[in-house]
């Protein structure tokens, strides 16, 4: 390992300490850290690609490593933080969407290895970091502004289960890097309205509401957009 490379790796390897406190945190009841660990992870994941780049240190085994690290984090992790925080009391339903989410993660990773050289311009699924920090922010705000999750009944899994089928569906969602995909005015509109709307709800806490509201709203994008694609085309 060179000195070039050693701070990429530093910074993917992060991503998975990140993502083990995260576990550890969830294991002793702590909600708060075991949320907050894995946004503190998608950090680590936003910056080793950066440092890779800066440093010309890109590799291969880098890139196995950072899907590895990913699938702890943004996979592993939620849905361990999911299945404490509520899921538990939906007996083995519960447990099997907790599993189904990293499975889904996993299958989401493997799949954009493979299309890397051959879908461009926009992300096909949700990308499993957003799909991680969705139950994140989601269960920093409800404990933030005591809302007791367990009122919500069967909705919590099925959000669950709709956010995993996200992962491996052939949504599109737009990287943001100028080009790709169209985003259409309507879907702009959307977004706003679902962002504000979670601002709302959410005002007792701004903060948690801020980023829960960036992947919920996001997570939705994707769908409004990719149906108003297919229904301009036809």
């Amino acid at each position: 390992m060179t000195y070039r490379s050693l701070i990429p790796n530093m910074l993917t390897s992060s991503n998975l300490v990140f993502g083990m406190c995260s576990i550890f945190s969830t294991m002793r009841g702590d909600f708060f850290f075991g949320s907050l660990f894995i946004l503190i992870a998608l950090v680590a994941d936003g910056l080793d690609g950066r440092a890779a780049r800066f440093f010309n240190a890109s590799s291969e085994i880098g890139k196995e490593m950072d899907s590895l690290c990913d699938l702890v984090s943004f996979g592993v992790a939620p849905g361990i933080l999911a299945y404490v925080f509520c899921m538990n009391s939906f007996s083995w339903f519960g447990l099997a969407v907790s599993i189904c989410f990293a499975l889904c993660g996993a299958w989401r990773l493997a799949r954009f290895n493979v299309n890397v050289n051959i879908v461009h311009g926009y992300f096909m699924g949700l990308a499993i970091p957003a799909g991680g920090c969705f139950v994140a922010t989601s269960t920093l705000l409800m404990q933030a502004i005591g809302f007791d999750p367990h009122s919500l009944g069967w909705l919590y899994p099925i959000v669950m289960i709709i956010v995993a089928f996200l992962m491996v569906s052939t949504v599109h969602y737009p990287d943001f890097k100028g080009k790709g995909e169209k985003i259409y005015l309507a879907s702009k509109i959307a977004f706003v309205i679902i962002f504000a709307a979670i601002l709302y709800a959410g005002r007792e806490a701004v903060l948690f509401a801020v980023l829960f509201a960036i992947f919920a709203t996001y997570a939705a994008f994707g769908i409004i957009n990719t149906l108003i694609s297919k229904t301009v085309e036809k």
